[in-house]
Formats: C-alpha cells, structure tokens, sequence
C-alpha cells in the first residue's frame, strides 16, 4: 500500500491474514484432525528450542544502528560444524530472548520474544487496541509466508493468539517525519521478534505457506497504536475483559455465581460487543462516569481511597512504566460498577 501521512484517527478495526484466514482468490484454509493441545505444544517447543540453537542473528550490526527497523534485522541459520560469528549473536544465548508463559485453551503455553527495541513512545497497547505496524512472517525453514513492507492497521482481537500476548508487550514509536517522497519514516519503534507455538498461531488450520500445527515467527515493527471501544459504550475495550485473561469468552455456567466469562448478562453476546453490559435495559453509556488516577506503582492505584459510590474498574499499565486506575459509579455502593450491576 503507498502510505502518506500517518495519524492516529486514520487507525481502524482491519481484518487481516492474520486472524484465521487469508480470503483472497489464492489462499485457502484447510482444517485438519485436532491433536492433544498439551502433546502439540511439547512438540512445538522442542523445535523452537531447536531453532534457538541453531540460528544466529546479526546483533553487532543492528546494535550499531541508530534508528533501525526490522529490514535491518536478519536470522541466520548456522551453517554445520561452524560457529557462531563473531559479529552474531545465538539466539539461545541471547540475553534479550525472553520466554513467557500464558495458560490458552485449557494448555500452558511457552512463547518467547526477542526484544530488540522497547519503543521510545509513551504509549503501550493492551491486547485489544488498534496497531499500526511492519512485520514479517516466516517458518522455521525461514519461508516468508507474510508481510507487510509499509505500515498495516490491525485491530489485534483479530489476529492470532500470539499477538494479543506479544505486542502489548511494546512501545509505539516516539515520532515520524514525512519524507519528500510522500512516505513517513519513525523514530524509535517497537521492533522485536515473536516465536510462537502452533497453539498461539494456527494450530490445525493450514494456511497457504503455513502447514498445519506448524511454529511461527514474525519479526514486528510497532509504530503507532489507537484505544479501542468496539461498543462505542464508553468503556475501553480492555476493561470489558472481566476475567483479565487478555481473551474475549463467553459465561461458561448459567449460574450468574459461577460465571468465569466476559458476558456479565449471559445473553451470549461478550461486554466489549454489548453496549447493555448488564441487559438492565439502560445503555452502558448511561451508567457510567468515568475517572481516572495515575501513580507510580499498581499498588499505589490499589492502596486508593475513592469517594463513596466510586468503585475501580481496571488498571492498566502505561508505556513509560507508570499504572493508569479507571474507575466509574456505583450508586448502591455495593461494590459492582452500576453498568454491570443489573439490580
């Protein structure tokens, strides 16, 4: 796409390659038998390990450069009975290659995240926020099977697991500037390469030039990012994650008790989509008053007096490290913010 002056009000809910499917005339998603979850990611992470041990990327060169972006970066795999360069750096002995565990499905999952750059913005987006961003997605064998060479709009509930765990994990860009050939370059992205297991990506699904149950990479560039309210009911998005698993689901029990979802009225329909959270028959919009707190620390936000008939409902952590508490009404003070409170 020919990309001219970037703003965040151009940022929009996009439905992607990403997601499940790519819908054009030469792609297909094929499903295939669904194998133990548990059994799969155990595979999966013998070959990710394997990988780590066997490719090198270029970190001296990429050190060196002041504001590069992932075209700069490259993964190298090592050709047998020699060693790592001296100028490369092996991934499984790289200081900056994190692994990070997250319960998806019912299956804890292991992924990892070469962070080669935080990202100079202040800002930070959650796992259901509008992105604007470069990337590269390749297999093990090093295929690309996607990318994106100028910047893409995303709405990341769209995508795949793995990026609603991974980019969050960044910085947006701290700016642009416009080039005289009508393009933009950014200043300090987020730039960073995701390692997933089929259980984050596709899972069973083959998707042309990804076969099924396969491990994935993606080297991303995050530049810009827009808070979503899919709704329009006034709460962001992020804070109709009631059970705070970074996943939309839907009430598992009819027993209002027991309910572990994201549908506080059990009308089949998750909060972020529902602009009648509780289905009292009074618009969310209409029973909320939004304030907010900033502080250094998540207990700060925590340890907060507020005035009665205030009651917190979600805090989140800001890019540059400090945490942001948003709370609403409650008229009953009975601890449940009146928009979800249907008595």
């Amino acid at each position: 796409m020919k990309l001219g002056k970037i703003a965040l009000i151009a940022l929009c809910s996009a439905t992607c390659f990403l997601s499940c499917n790519k819908d054009d005339n030469n792609d297909t998603t094929i499903v295939v038998e669904i194998r133990d979850r548990d059994e799969q990611q155990e595979e999966d992470k013998a070959l990710l390990l394997d990988y780590f041990a066997t490719h090198y990327y270029n970190s001296s060169e990429f050190d060196a450069l002041t504001n590069p972006t992932i075209d700069n970066l490259k993964i190298t795999k090592l050709v047998e009975g020699t060693t790592t360069p001296a100028d490369g750096t092996l991934l499984s002995e790289s200081t900056i290659l994190d692994t990070l565990e997250v319960n998806f499905a019912d299956t804890n999952y292991e992924y990892y995240i070469l962070r080669l750059k935080k990202g100079g913005g202040s800002l930070s987006p959650t796992f259901s926020d509008n992105v604007a961003m470069r990337y590269e997605g390749t297999t093990l064998s090093n295929d690309i099977f996607d990318s994106a060479v100028n910047p893409v709009n995303f709405d990341l509930t769209t995508l795949i697991p793995g990026w609603r765990k991974v980019i969050p994990e960044f910085n947006v860009a701290e700016g642009f500037v416009e080039n005289g050939d009508g393009t933009v370059s950014f200043q300090n992205q987020g730039i960073g390469v995701m390692f997933l297991p089929s259980g984050l990506a596709y899972f069973n699904n083959a998707v042309a030039g990804i076969p099924a149950y396969s491990p994935i990479i993606f080297k991303f560039g995050l530049l810009q990012m827009a808070q979503n309210d899919h709704d329009n009911d006034g709460i962001p998005s992020y804070l109709e994650d009631l059970n705070g698993d970074g996943e939309y689901t839907l009430n598992s029990s009819a027993d209002a008790d027991a309910r572990d979802g994201d549908d506080t009225d059990g009308n089949g329909v998750p909060d972020y989509f529902d602009n009648d959270d509780d289905g009292d028959g009074i618009a969310t919009i209409n029973e909320i008053e939004l304030k907010t707190y900033n502080r250094g620390t998540k207990k700060e936000i925590e340890d907060l007096v507020f005035e009665p008939g205030e009651v917190l409902i979600g805090i989140k952590e800001e890019g540059d490290g400090t945490f942001t508490g948003t709370t609403s009404i409650d008229t009953d003070k009975d601890g449940i913010p009146d928009y979800l409170d249907a008595e």
